[in-house]
């Protein structure tokens, strides 16, 4: 594929780069951000660690806790595939992020790109999907933290009250108005997000059953599936769950762009990738494989008990770390299309305080009222990862590869032409995830209600025991 290079006038020393900004800095011009000064907030203050613990955190949060139950219905060989494979795709979709940027040094967000290729159009869909996209995973974050209160509380109180204490958390935690100064948020989220489903891993295969199998069968056997045999409604759904671990893709046009050397973006995301991709192997491999069908979903309520209470306890900051950047990401959008060539956007006026609290406040009440609608985990997962995150993940960058390079790499390249049938193929496959995962995670949804009941919306009920 055709690599970015730099105009020759252009330093490419990392020292001398001029996109590079500095903290000491008295003033500097961002073509996003406008002038960036010590009186105001600094947009572009994180570093190489720092980005790649917010791309590892933007990726391992809810997802990882949806994967198990997916190898459920896809079974272990399967369900590894199709794993790796959306993970591969995705790498290559965020990688075309990075170098899209240094093209296009004006672009923030993934409606720009829109912009920049179908028109007026273009933005508008996009920015709807995006926002839409991020304030639904903020829902899923919030019902994330509601079901770890439940179960260190053992249901203390009404469920409807978590739901409002864990909009409070993200609202006042998102509200920090730079990615520079969450980074240290990532830091204590990503390892306590690990370390509760290696508590788990662990414990299932130390126990002698998971929580909900049966407790009358002795000896008891895990019924885990190597091929699995589902119908295309589960199958689908369980891709779905799948994109959605990966789905933190359009957040990293955030990320780049606050980024104080965006040229150190690519070792970044493979560093990023590679762990992901081999946590999510390794820990949906042994959770599956020693609780089978009895996996819950989220999959740290597998083991049950005190396990499972040590396990939300441990995963809680990172639950509210999770919800802190996806309410954060949407939030920023907004407040930097609202004030883009502004005064305000980088000052502390009145203005920019109002706009940003606002902002943050208005993404989180509409997050808290679909995590009260649609109080059922699985369900929502798989609802964003159809809808709206297989739109954010995979077409908009086979499109952004064929904008960049269709007519420049022709004559230059020998890959052109495998990379063009590559990004045709990231269209339509995206395109088939949308609406094929679409149908089968609302047939399911439609299902379970008809079997179940459901649960109540703005219920009291708890939530903790689902699987």
């Amino acid at each position: 594929m055709d690599v970015y290079e730099p105009p020759k006038d252009e330093p490419t020393d990392e020292t001398k780069d001029d996109l590079a900004i500095k903290p000491t800095q008295t003033a500097t011009h961002d073509i996003v951000f406008g002038e960036i000064t010590e009186d105001g907030p600094n947009y572009r203050n994180v570093g190489f660690l720092g980005t790649v613990t917010l791309m590892m955190k933007s990726q391992i949060g809810l997802g990882i806790l949806s994967i198990p139950s997916a190898f459920d219905a896809l079974g272990i060989v399967p369900g590894v595939i199709c794993l790796l494979a959306i993970g591969g795709i995705t790498t290559w979709s965020e990688y075309v992020i990075g170098t899209f940027k240094l093209n296009h040094r004006e672009v923030y967000g993934i409606d720009d790109a829109g912009a920049l290729m179908f028109g007026p159009i273009g933005r508008w869909v996009l920015s709807v999907v995006f926002c839409l996209y991020y304030i639904f995973v903020s829902a899923s974050g919030i019902l994330g933290i509601t079901i770890g209160l439940n179960s260190v509380s053992t249901h203390g109180i009404c469920t409807a009250a978590f739901a409002v204490i864990a909009a409070l958390l993200g609202f006042a935690t998102s509200s920090v108005r730079t990615l520079g100064r969450i980074t240290w948020l990532a830091w204590v989220g990503l390892p306590c997000i690990l370390a509760a489903v290696l508590t788990v891993s662990i414990a299932v295969g130390v126990q002698d059953r998971p929580a909900s199998a049966p407790q009358t069968q002795t000896p008891w056997s895990s019924d885990f599936k190597i091929i699995g045999n589902p119908s295309f409604v589960k199958g689908i759904t369980a891709i779905s769950n799948l994109t959605f671990a990966f789905s933190g893709t359009p957040g990293f046009f955030a990320i780049v762009s606050e980024m104080r050397n965006p040229r150190r973006y690519t070792p970044a995301l493979l560093i990023c990738q590679t762990c992901v991709s081999s946590i999510y192997t390794v820990i949906a491999c042994v959770i599956y494989y020693y609780c089978g069908s009895y996996v819950a979903s989220p999959a740290l309520g597998s083991a049950g008990g005190v396990v499972k209470q040590i396990a939300y306890g441990v995963a809680l900051p990172g639950l509210v770390v999770t919800t802190t950047i996806v309410i954060h990401i949407p939030a920023k959008y907004i407040f930097v299309h609202l004030l883009r060539g502004s005064p305000h956007l980088n000052s502390n006026t009145p203005t920019h305080w109002l706009s940003w609290l606002g902002c943050t406040f208005g993404v989180t009440v509409i997050a808290y009222i679909i995590a009260s609608t649609i109080p059922a985990f699985d369900a929502l997962v798989s609802l964003i990862g159809a809808l709206l995150g297989t739109i954010l993940c995979f077409q908009p960058y086979g499109c952004m590869w064929l904008y960049d390079n269709w007519a420049t790499g022709r004559d230059k390249s020998r890959a052109w032409l495998p990379m063009v049938c590559f990004s045709v193929f990231v269209i339509a496959f995206g395109c088939f995830l949308t609406v094929a995962g679409t149908y089968g995670t609302v047939v399911g949804i439609i299902n379970s209600y008809a079997e179940s009941g459901g649960t109540a919306a703005f219920s009291c009920a708890d939530n903790s025991n689902s699987t």
